[in-house]
């Protein structure tokens, strides 16, 4: 409803003629008036757009029919068939990364880490499981990681079914389609962070190889700044058979779930909901990867997931890491978690006929796009603070100064936008004070390469 969206009020006011103006009430004001530029999309360079020119459909669809010929991936199959089960799909995503490792003068390693598992939930035997991880060494600051995914398992109605089949083209032989894909191409360059392409086990049963990768990343220390996760991004066609070719869903999580009642409290208190480092990431990607190059528009949806449904990026943010999931925009549940059958005029199961092979390689795109952007930024700045200790209409910012940076800017935007709206070059520092007071805009600060790549943006709490 729009009331009074444009009004000219002519009456009498205590025996006195008034007259108000026209005047657009409801309409998006330019409010908050504010120093610096409109904020321009940082787009690809010349080698990211080459890099992506070289995803190919074909390959995404000979990968996710390869993995589809397995039989099934549940899980708790078989470990030693060399054509049926997990254990077939694993050997040979191994040996398929193994070949992009070759080109890529060293730079690459390949490893299939895992644990055993014992009886829990809809595990019901002891199984190995083994995750396939992709690491390219960062070239000059390799301690700072960024992870792209998607899990290899597949499940059928029964998720303890381990001996029926289990296609699982599109939950989720897309996404590791999407990983490897990446890991070929990316291979034979030199990012500047760490990236590491994972294909995890045990999603289906409860997240169990992502949750081992991340748990064991934090033990170690890892810096890891982002993870994508690719979780069903193989097709575009939704139950009623309409399509949606160029949108690709990308579900953030607010309020991080890792935050103690104090941390909530402090954001709460200065409206930070919005502004989490996963919210950052999701609208970092949002800027860059929503593109002529990707062809495609990035839909932040602010939650952390599907109602019912969860994914391998949760078990990064247990872990603290800023995680977010992509999703095609319109799914069929015919073709997820169901036996292959035809019943009542409809085909079930998740086969690799319901694919979209050019809307997976424009996801693809996506990835490739944000992650090379994330890996050839500075990392996202640290230690930002707010100065709020006495009453004022400026606002300052201080940040711990990173060496890999050329400069820096401030962005901020109106505290109702869902993005950043301006953007403010304040130097090579580690301080600025903007002329706009904290009370009326939300503020961020990015690290910005001497190459121009630049970093998400990081969001200042009370100093």
């Amino acid at each position: 409803m729009r009331l009074f969206q444009t009004v000219t009020v002519l009456g009498l006011l205590s025996g006195v003629s008034a007259q108000f103006v026209e005047h657009n009430f409801l309409d998006p004001a330019n409010w908050p008036i504010g120093p610096g530029a409109p904020l321009v999309p940082q787009q690809p360079d010349h080698e990211l757009t080459e890099m992506m020119k070289q995803v190919d459909p074909k390959r995404i669809q000979a990968i996710i029919e390869k993995l589809v010929s397995f039989g099934t991936r549940n899980t708790m199959s078989n470990k030693t068939d060399p054509d049926r089960g997990i254990g077939a799909a694993r050997d040979w995503i191994a040996a398929q990364m193994q070949t992009f490792a070759a080109t890529s003068g060293g730079r690459m390693t390949v490893a299939v880490p895992g644990y055993l598992q014992t009886t829990t939930g809809s595990i019901i035997i002891d199984t190995m499981i083994s995750n396939v991880v992709a690491t390219l060494v960062g070239s000059t600051d390799p301690k700072r990681v960024y992870v792209v995914g998607g899990h290899y398992d597949s499940r059928n109605t029964n998720n303890s079914d381990f001996t029926n089949d289990a296609p699982g083209a599109d939950d989720d032989a897309s996404g590791v389609a999407v990983t490897m894909e990446l890991a070929r191409i990316m291979a034979t360059h030199r990012p500047a962070a760490t990236l590491m392409f994972a294909a995890y086990a045990g999603e289906e049963q409860g997240l169990f190889g992502s949750a081992f990768m991340a748990s064991t990343l934090k033990s170690e220390g890892a810096d890891v700044q982002g993870m994508l996760n690719n979780d069903i991004v193989g097709s575009s066609t939704a139950d009623d058979n309409t399509t949606d070719p160029f949108n690709i869903r990308m579900f953030t999580e607010g309020v991080p779930i890792t935050e103690t009642l104090s941390e909530i409290d402090s954001r709460i208190d200065i409206g930070a909901e919005n502004d989490s480092p996963i919210t950052q990431l999701g609208r970092f990607v949002v800027e860059v990867s929503s593109n002529a190059v990707t062809q495609m528009n990035v839909q932040m949806v602010y939650r952390p997931d599907r109602f019912l449904r969860g994914g391998d990026h949760e078990s990064f943010i247990a872990n603290g890491y800023p995680a977010v999931r992509f999703t095609e925009p319109h799914e069929n549940f015919a073709h997820q978690h169901q036996d292959v059958r035809f019943e009542d005029g409809l085909q079930f199961g998740d086969l690799t006929e319901y694919c979209d092979f050019e809307f997976n390689a424009r996801v693809a795109r996506v990835n490739g796009v944000a992650l090379w952007s994330l890996a050839q930024a500075p990392g996202t700045p640290k230690g930002l603070t707010m100065d709020t200790s006495v009453l004022t209409n400026n606002s300052t910012l201080k940040w711990t100064h990173d060496p890999l940076a050329a400069r820096y800017e401030v962005l901020w935007r109106p505290s109702q936008e869902p993005f950043w709206t301006h953007v403010i070059e304040v130097g090579n520092v580690s301080s600025a004070t903007i002329l706009l007071s904290k009370d009326n805009a939300q503020f961020g600060v990015r690290a910005v390469g001497a190459n121009g790549f630049k970093s998400p943006a990081a969001f200042p709490f009370s100093d």
